[in-house]
């Protein structure tokens, strides 16, 4: 069982950086895949970053590719995500979420068996 608690979402203008932060309870966390996801209201959850348990691979959305990046402390049972030159379509509840390793469906919400409560990030024009 992993409990994921997300953290860093605001307020932002458009151009503007927001880091977030993904704790992880429990002592498996360097065992999962972690992944970010967003949702808008009346909108599918949709992938934003994912990274390997061992942090060797990332994978990214085109949407956000060069402008987030996605890491991940093992140590401290923390991922996060960086995110620069915010737009307002990035305005969402950012997720973060836990699964297995995978090489083909890091992009799919079904891959990931743990998920946080989100956290609210607008971007303002």
């Amino acid at each position: 069982q992993v409990q994921l608690v997300e953290s860093g979402g605001g307020l932002v203008q458009a151009g503007g950086s927001l880091r977030l932060s993904c704790a992880a309870s429990g002592r498996t966390f360097s065992r999962y895949l972690m992944g970010w996801f967003r949702q808008v209201p009346g909108k599918e959850r949709e992938f934003v970053a994912g990274i390997w348990s061992s942090g060797a691979r990332t994978f990214y959305a085109d949407s956000v590719k060069g402008r987030f990046t996605i890491s991940r402390d093992n140590a401290k049972n923390t991922v996060f995500l960086q995110m620069n030159s915010l737009k307002p379509e990035d305005t969402a509840v950012y997720y973060c979420a836990a699964g297995a390793d995978t090489y083909r469906d890091y992009y799919e919400s079904s891959t990931y068996l743990y998920w946080g409560q989100g956290t609210q990030v607008t971007v303002s024009s």
